[in-house]
């Protein structure tokens, strides 16, 4: 179950649109979160986009590791961090993960963070809803 599925990746432009315009966001470096519900039928309870600067990264092979980081920090944890919590909402999670660091940080590091973003995400969740 810890595959990163075609179908959790946020690829619709009608989705951005609605996340980044009307999504909520927090900043927990080396990331910044975007999240908003959407009710779409869904396979998954999660869709999400990886963002890394081209303005702060001029050479996409930096851009790439950050992202393959991010995106195995993000495979590894979601189900027990994320799905779990997740399974009985009948909306669908769109989630925008940028990237603001200033430095390419190790994977440890990274996945630590990921956590980190996961619970903050999660009680922000829980904020609104009550």
């Amino acid at each position: 179950m810890n595959k990163f599925y075609k179908e959790e990746r946020l690829c619709s432009k009608k989705s951005l649109d609605l996340l980044f315009k009307k999504g909520s966001s927090f900043l927990l470096y080396p990331y910044r979160a975007t999240f908003v519900f959407d009710a779409q039928s869904h396979k998954f309870p999660v869709q999400i986009v990886i963002n890394v600067a081209k303005k702060r990264y001029k050479h996409a092979n930096d851009r790439n590791l950050i992202k393959r980081r991010t995106r195995e920090a993000y495979r590894l944890q979601k189900n027990d961090a994320l799905y779990e919590l997740l399974q009985n909402k009948e909306e669908l999670l769109l989630l925008g993960i940028q990237y603001v660091g200033k430095e390419i940080y190790p994977y440890a590091f990274l996945e630590k963070r990921m956590a980190q973003l996961f619970k903050k995400l999660l009680t922000q969740i829980n904020d609104e809803s009550h």
